[in-house]
């Protein structure tokens, strides 16, 4: 089953769908400021959301929210969560729509910095949920919607008891040699992802990890799909890597006849947030907060998960129930501040560029 929540290969052409659109507008208030709320006689036309390339929500939540918003979406998906933030700053002053879904932790302080985004506060029932994601000092430009966690998966059946790795520390060991399949920080935003939690868990010693790594053969791709879909050993797939850079979520969707063949290395993870916020200069503002609004609604943060394979912010929404069993979180994720990534991404991926691939 292709997952087009983690489709991470950068993707270069904008399309543009219009697509019928959302859930229920009346669990949540839409305002034409932070302060003034809109009434919904104020919202109509089309709304614009720029969005990454593996955006999918179901048809009938899309539909339930134009027929009560009376707004037309449409969506323009530039490419993954890095080209989506790189075209929004290069696109400033005459922005690619009126609101944006899929800036992650990972780029959310350039898209800050960049002043792409104008000032709006949720008044949705989820909004308090979502403050525990908040971004300190964008707290008004970027609404959390949902979060995952990037982490190593491994193949069941290539280990028997005890023998599977644990931890970073371990896969370094010869035993695991030639075994571990990853993808590249300069072209994936999950192989960025997990560069960063190679960061916050060795500090000044990361690049040492990944030249141990090299000198263990680590395979690097260009994106994930290359990883998961061709090198994964997992019976779906049958390449010959049993260890696989994916996500805690994958797992359920690999279950063969009621069975687990595959499982996440819970002590591997980085933390992923996607946000959602209002676009400097866009043409339709009321549209674009009903929009963040609606992404906080029961009826989009419920279809997250089996459409994009990521988990609600919204405490009041349950996640499946094979999610529970098979897709566990990491107790203790790594995480790196957003501000410390918008200052070295680009130094430190050059820095393991040199020492991986070079």
């Amino acid at each position: 089953m292709r997952n087009p929540r983690i489709a991470a290969a950068t993707a270069a052409a904008m399309s543009t769908v219009l697509l019928a659109a959302c859930s229920t507008a009346s669990e949540t208030t839409a305002s034409s400021s932070p302060e003034a709320p809109a009434t919904e006689a104020a919202l109509g036309g089309t709304v614009t959301v720029v969005t990454h390339d593996s955006f999918a929500v179901p048809d009938d939540v899309l539909a339930a929210f134009e027929e009560e918003s009376g707004l037309e979406v449409a969506f323009v998906a530039p490419g993954d969560a890095g080209t989506l933030v790189n075209q929004l700053v290069l696109t400033k002053d005459a922005p690619l729509g009126d609101v944006v879904y899929g800036v992650d932790n990972t780029f959310a302080s350039r898209a800050v910095d960049a002043g792409v985004l104008a000032e709006y506060t949720s008044a949705a029932p989820a909004a308090a949920d979502a403050a525990a994601y908040a971004i300190p000092g964008a707290e008004d430009r970027l609404t959390a919607v949902d979060f995952s966690d990037v982490c190593l998966n491994y193949d069941l059946a290539a280990f028997g008891d005890g023998e599977a790795p644990e931890s970073l520390a371990d896969l370094t060991d010869p035993a695991y040699a030639g075994m571990v399949s990853v993808t590249n920080p300069a072209t994936s935003s999950p192989g960025l992802a997990f560069m960063l939690a190679t960061v916050a868990a060795e500090g000044e010693g990361w690049l040492d990890w990944w030249e141990a790594m090299r000198e263990n053969d680590v395979r690097v791709t260009a994106s994930w799909s290359d990883t998961y879909y061709s090198d994964f050993s997992a019976p779906n797939y049958g390449g010959d890597y049993p260890i696989v850079l994916s996500y805690a979520s994958s797992p359920p969707f690999e279950v063969v006849d009621g069975e687990p063949t595959t499982a996440a290395l819970l002590d591997t993870c980085f933390r992923q947030v996607e946000y959602a916020g209002v676009l400097e200069g866009a043409e339709n503002p009321a549209g674009a907060q009903a929009v963040v609004d609606w992404m906080l609604s029961d009826a989009f943060q419920a279809a997250l998960p089996e459409n994009m394979y990521v988990y609600p912010v919204s405490s009041s929404v349950e996640v499946p129930a094979e999610w529970a069993e098979y897709a566990p979180l990491a107790d203790e994720p790594f995480t790196v501040d957003p501000a410390d990534i918008d200052a070295q991404r680009d130094e430190w991926i050059d820095a393991w560029t040199a020492t991986v691939l070079d």
